[in-house]
């Protein structure tokens, strides 16, 4: 049976809302494994057949935890996931595609395939107060985030990937 491992980052709730609610959606049709950044690595990778990748932006960039874990893991696993699926959600205060950008470029060196187009959740948190603040993911964007871990569980599930 093929697996899933959705990788995370959340310092506010907003990520780890998003994240969870696609893994929900696909533990329905398939073994989905849930799992911090900061405790997943290289052998997590490598026992998934796809991946979905979800982290906040922080100035600009994807938050230093979920880099660190692509550090960690960048080459032990280079040259033994190609072609596996991914999806990446990102949550931002304003903007958000530059870590689209970064978590791309990881990909596309690892030879991963991609397989939804990257979702970004703006939370519109511009000042010190509302960025540091806990954040509640809007229904309507946990039910875009359910989709794309549906649709990952599916085209694992039937082979499409």
């Amino acid at each position: 049976m093929p697996s899933l491992l959705v990788v995370y980052h959340s310092k506010t709730g907003g990520s780890r809302q998003m994240a969870e609610a696609a893994a929900d959606a696909a533990r329905e049709e398939i073994e989905t494994t849930l799992l911090l950044a900061a405790d997943a690595g290289p052998d997590d990778l490598l026992s998934a057949d796809g991946y979905i990748f979800c982290a906040p932006e922080n100035l600009a960039a994807i938050a230093g935890v979920m880099k660190d874990f692509f550090d960690r893991s960048y080459y032990p696993v280079l040259g033994r996931i190609e072609g596996r699926p991914y999806a990446q959600m990102v949550c931002a205060g304003s903007d958000g595609a530059n870590a689209v950008r970064q978590t791309a470029r990881i990909a596309q060196g690892w030879r991963l395939k991609q397989v939804q187009e990257a979702l970004i959740v703006c939370t519109h948190a511009q000042g010190p107060e509302e960025i540091l603040a806990d954040k509640t993911i809007p229904e309507d964007d946990l039910a875009k985030c359910r989709e794309i871990g549906a649709a990952m569980g599916a085209g694992l599930s039937m082979g499409m990937f």
